[in-house]
């Protein structure tokens, strides 16, 4: 089982992605592609950028990669966020699997972001027209 991981302020590929976790073995591609949105908590988003702690960030990562081959028959995984000022439509995260059998690809796939989200340390700064709110999902 083979894993990339990315944390970039440039922007994210979802055909580089896709291209990564090809594999002849296997049957099932399950790609979750986190776009930045026009509206949260009742505000207008204008924009918005990410932060990372990028050493804590990148072994969080590797952490959850690692987690998701053990729990799943996985071939091979990527986990790629953006840090930096990104604006409306980017993309913000990829989270890409592969695996001989799609349930096992959904599963995993699902189970990153969600862990993602909770456990690695990248934070939210959106701005609105009447100011910006930092969001942080987790502890």
């Amino acid at each position: 089982m083979t894993h990339q991981i990315l944390l970039s302020e440039s922007a994210l590929s979802i055909d580089e992605t896709y291209s990564y976790l090809q594999d002849p073995e296997a049957g099932g591609i399950c790609l979750f592609v986190g776009t930045i949105r026009n509206k949260n908590q009742n505000k207008v988003v204008e924009h918005l950028t990410m932060e990372a702690y990028s050493a804590m960030a990148k072994k969080q990562m590797e952490r959850i990669a690692n987690e998701a081959a053990e729990k799943w028959p996985i071939r091979k995984i990527s986990v790629a966020h953006r840090t930096g000022k990104l604006e409306i439509g980017d993309i913000a995260v990829i989270i890409g699997v592969c695996s001989v059998h799609r349930a096992e690809a959904f599963k995993a796939c699902e189970w990153l972001i969600d862990t993602l989200k909770q456990e690695v340390p990248i934070w939210k700064n959106e701005f609105y027209a009447d100011g910006s709110a930092w969001l942080v999902p987790h502890p």
